[in-house]
């Protein structure tokens, strides 16, 4: 039997479309028996995850734990949790369960010391929550990268864009304005952006910048690939 792909989803839920949207894409199939299959539980109870770190709001912790248990009771060999911000709480999921949760910001930190092995400075775009925890900071230091990010203004206007996503009322000036940020970033210093936040990618266009960008979105769903195929263990 094929190795089963939990999507912990709901985060939002277009966000967790286009992550499954991802795994499609990137999986070498010619035919439907050539897909991997995956189960998703997309539960849009789960509450917002900046206002509970920033601000004492209602803690997730238990919705997205829960919505794990229940992809692992289903069948699921392997988790994903494709929002960037829950992976604050990613050590109190992953001792909920039986199964591994792929790390999605240390899947991002894997692809960029591929890409770039002496690389120093990556910036990121992301919520206000993924930003000011600290958690891409925390994981990309420890492999001596400085993590470069937008000052607060402008944060501000990328978690207003990302609400507007979320809401599905961006347009080419939301992702103009996303790609003047990556822009800065890079002239800052970095050597490539990361799309930290899974709502970014859908309102970002990728062919229009002329600096490397890393989805972490597209990233997360290469390793759940790899690991249904046997690729990775």
């Amino acid at each position: 039997m094929k190795r089963i792909v939990g999507i912990i989803g709901g985060m939002g839920p277009e966000a967790t479309v286009d992550f499954y949207r991802e795994i499609i894409r990137c999986t070498p199939a010619e035919k439907d028996q050539d897909h991997i299959p995956v189960l998703i539980y997309s539960n849009p109870e789960v509450p917002e995850r900046t206002q509970a770190i920033l601000e004492g709001g209602e803690s997730p912790l238990p919705y997205i734990l829960r919505t794990a248990q229940v992809l692992e009771q289903a069948g699921a060999g392997i988790l994903t949790m494709p929002c960037n911000t829950a992976h604050y709480y990613f050590s109190q999921i992953q001792a909920g369960v039986a199964v591994p949760i792929l790390n999605m910001i240390e899947e991002t930190l894997r692809r960029f010391r591929a890409l770039f092995p002496d690389g120093s400075r990556v910036g990121l775009l992301a919520t206000t929550g993924t930003v000011r925890s600290g958690i891409y900071q925390g994981v990309f230091a420890r492999a001596g990268v400085e993590v470069l990010v937008p000052g607060l203004e402008d944060q501000d206007l990328i978690y207003r864009a990302i609400h507007q996503v979320k809401a599905g009322r961006q347009d080419e000036r939301t992702e103009r304005m996303l790609e003047s940020f990556g822009s800065a970033l890079v002239q800052e210093g970095a050597r490539a952006v990361v799309l930290g936040c899974t709502e970014i990618p859908l309102a970002f266009n990728q062919n229009r910048v002329n600096y490397p960008v890393l989805n972490a979105t597209r990233i997360l769903a290469e390793a759940a690939v790899a690991w249904a195929r046997g690729e990775i263990e």
